[in-house]
């Protein structure tokens, strides 16, 4: 179940005011009686389910979802005080009406009214399903259910040749350098599968660096898969051209590489490194 609490005005103060005679309007007979007693609402047994807090409306208007922390009944009127969810992000009063079936709120006029009503509806279970639908699992590797970002880890994803060993050290120095450290994905061989190991790679880490000299195809697949799992990633590149088109509006780190130009990678790499952790 859940409180519905329709006002006038936009929910911005902390504090609000309602009608005792107004509690309970659209509710469902055999649901307002279990929150009655000797005719008044039971405040406490209310203060128990959460709250959606609804501005008068069904188009652009502000709704939230929290809490009714404290109320009381002082003559004609319950003078309550409230909180909204942080995890609950606001979404629009046009949404509400577009579901309005499923909350119980069949009646256009409700949309109108102050008034105080309580639902026979899971409103977390309706969100949870209707807001983030559950997404399309990948086939081709798993990820967690869950996230769990090692803080201080960066992953370095670069072509798997000999010839990368020396920028690979590079960038293990620029980590090292603000307290981070270094992992690239043939450093491991956690999973029956290569590309199992690097999607837990990436999964895990705060930051991920991509080299993409030479246009290595798996590299830019995995610069894909970092960027869509949310992460913070680093482009480097010996040449412009390496950049794939549709990247090329980020910024990258251009290098030579030689000694010299892995040296100043590393420098880059260091103050771009320091930037995103001190955030």
């Amino acid at each position: 179940m859940f409180n519905l609490i329709m006002r006038s005005v936009e929910w911005d103060t902390g504090r609000g005011t309602i009608e005792v005679s107004r509690v309970f309007e659209y509710t469902e007979t055999h649901v307002s009686a279990q929150f009655k007693e000797n005719n008044l609402p039971v405040l406490d047994k209310l203060l128990a389910l959460p709250c959606l807090f609804m501005q008068e409306g069904t188009r652009d208007e502000v709704a939230y979802v929290g809490q009714v922390n404290r109320a009381r009944i002082i003559g004609g009127d319950i003078s309550f005080e409230y909180s909204m969810d942080s995890e609950v992000p606001p979404f629009l009063n046009s949404f509400i009406y577009e579901h309005r079936m499923e909350l119980d709120m069949p009646r256009d006029f409700e949309f109108s009214r102050n008034h105080w009503a309580v639902k026979d509806i899971d409103l977390y279970r309706f969100l949870l399903r209707a807001v983030r639908p559950r997404r399309q699992r990948p086939t081709v590797f798993q990820i967690a259910e869950h996230e769990s970002i090692e803080a201080m880890l960066v992953s370095v994803m670069m072509p798997f040749d000999a010839a990368f060993d020396s920028v690979f050290t590079g960038i293990q120095s620029a980590a090292a350098g603000v307290g981070l450290r270094c992992r690239r994905a043939d450093d491991i061989w956690e999973n029956p599968s290569i590309i199992q190991d690097i999607v837990a790679l990436i999964d895990r880490s705060r930051i991920v660096v991509c080299d993409c000299t030479g246009r290595n195809p798996n590299v830019f697949y995995e610069a894909g898969i970092a960027h869509t799992l949310g992460r913070e990633v680093i482009l480097i590149a010996q040449a412009e051209h390496d950049i794939p088109f549709d990247l090329r509006h980020l910024r990258f780190i251009r290098y030579h590489g030689n000694s010299q130009g892995i040296a100043e990678l590393a420098t880059a790499l260091q103050a771009r490194l320091q930037t995103i952790i001190g955030h």
